[in-house]
């Protein structure tokens, strides 16, 4: 089998903490990538396979340019809605 080179990606990812105490990763850089897991461990795990077939999906289905966005950081806001 060849050799192929493998192309390195950077995503931002959110991980967020839900109500069940499951961790939960988003790339929003990706359509629909989203994986959770127990432990911050495992949801490192599942993030790389969620983002290899999202990578796959844009690639052959959507036929995309995968942008590489900056990140900027993250801010907690409030919104008060009435």
């Amino acid at each position: 089998m060849p050799n192929r080179k493998s192309k390195i990606y950077s995503f931002p990812v959110i991980i967020e903490k839900d109500e069940d105490g499951l961790f939960v990763g988003t790339v929003p850089a990706l359509r629909n990538c989203y994986t959770q897991a127990k432990t911050m461990a495992k949801l490192y795990e599942r993030l790389d396979e969620a983002v290899a077939l999202c990578l796959e999906v844009e690639n052959d289905f959507f036929k995309s340019k995968i942008g590489q966005n900056e990140f900027l950081g993250v801010q907690k806001l409030e919104f008060s809605v009435r």
